[in-house]
């Protein structure tokens, strides 16, 4: 068994075709990845299968192709756009003699460096523990049985790996508690926000199509913003004062989504998540620039349904339009109903039109609101009446 190298900074890619329409964006998608971990794309090795291999993934001459390539680079460290088994990654290390990463452990790299606050953190921690713990399999020199006797750790005949294994699940389950912690804190705080009557909205959208540019925009809270993969993964909340409803708006920017975003960080992230879940209004934030923007705004349409939030009522907003030809505007259904904004974060064109569409669906929420009430006082006051008729 190899000793397994850290990580530097050449890497090579491995993308196979097996038929999906969509594998051009997803190759391009990871170059991205790559660049926005701070990695050297030194080379892409293409392959076409009809599936995969059980225990290569990719075949052997395929395989070795790809270790010729990291050979020649310098590489030492391989990445799949593919989720490996660990089986898979574990042969594929031995034959490659190098580090290797599926799409979802590069995602999870990424978002552990992004991560700025303390529950972010713990929250990228755990999805990386339920990844990894799936993986001790591989890359341990270590794992033979120890010997049986009094006082022996994991007691007689326990192996290190089962050892690694239960610590890990501690920690997971330690790291679930303190998050769980953190949840119900916000819950509480967004329980006063609603009897306060405050209206919240989240954008939501595909990583890069600018929702923090907007909602820096919008709130002028300086959140860092730039064109990359997941730049931002924390939620960060400001108020907005929209003086044409007469009233503050809590709007709410959260962490992008991905084509094949993995399950283990939909999961860990699922806290986070609910203030879409709970929001009055999501601003579905679109590159309209974007050749894939259709494909991505379906992707989007996944995750919002995996968390409960497909109900919510949302509008898109077309965003980049200094990219494209078209205008801004408001665009309706036909029932007159605001179906879409088309403007551009950056030069703040058209942003003017979603402050007035945010001061109109805040109108009308707090006018819908206002009929439930005087309806819910009027039937309690019949209740009472009718009760009170039958005393007599």
């Amino acid at each position: 068994m190899f000793e397994r190298p850290e990580h530097g900074q050449a890497v090579i890619l491995a993308s196979l075709d097996f038929g999906k329409e969509d594998y051009s964006e997803s190759l391009s998608e990871l170059e991205l990845l790559a660049t926005s971990a701070g990695l050297f794309v030194a080379g892409v090795v293409e392959g076409k299968r009809g599936r995969p291999d059980p225990a290569l993934f990719a075949g052997s001459g395929k395989a070795d192709e790809i270790g010729d390539a990291a050979r020649a680079a310098d590489a030492s460290l391989v990445i799949f756009n593919h989720e490996l088994s660990p089986v898979q990654e574990r042969n594929l290390e031995r034959r490659l003699q190098c580090r290797v990463l599926d799409r979802t452990a590069l995602i999870l790299e990424i978002f552990a460096l992004r991560a700025r606050s303390g529950e972010g953190k713990l929250q990228v921690e755990l999805a990386q523990l339920r990844h990894y713990s799936t993986r001790l399999v591989r890359g341990w020199t270590h794992l033979e049985r120890q010997k049986g006797g009094i006082g022996m750790r994991g007691g007689p005949g326990e192996s290190q790996l089962e050892l690694d294994r239960r610590m890990i699940l501690t920690k997971i389950k330690g790291i679930e508690g303190r998050l769980e912690k953190l949840a119900k804190s916000r819950a509480v705080q967004r329980r006063g926000r609603q009897r306060g009557g405050v209206f919240s909205v989240s954008l939501v959208g595909y990583t890069n199509a600018g929702k923090s540019t907007l909602f820096n925009t919008l709130t002028h809270a300086g959140s860092y913003a730039a064109d990359q993969l997941f730049a931002t993964l924390d939620t960060t909340s400001r108020r907005l004062w929209l003086p044409e409803a007469g009233q503050q708006i809590v709007l709410s920017d959260t962490v992008g989504f991905i084509t094949r975003l993995p399950h283990t960080l939909v999961s860990a992230f699922h806290a986070t998540l609910e203030e879409t879940l709970h929001a009055d209004l999501l601003l579905h934030v679109v590159d309209s620039a974007s050749p894939n923007r259709e494909r991505q705004i379906v992707e989007v349409e996944k995750v919002l349904k995996e968390i409960g939030a497909e109900q919510v009522p949302r509008i898109e907003v077309m965003n980049k339009l200094d990219l494209t030809s078209a205008a801004p505007q408001v665009a309706r259904d036909e029932y007159g109903k605001i179906a879409a904004v088309w403007l551009s974060a950056k030069t703040g064109a058209g942003v003017e039109l979603l402050r007035g569409v945010l001061a109109e669906f805040a109108r009308d929420q707090q006018h819908q609101t206002s009929v439930l009430a005087a309806q819910d006082a009027e039937l309690s006051q019949s209740y009472v009446e009718t009760n009170l008729d039958g005393l007599e």
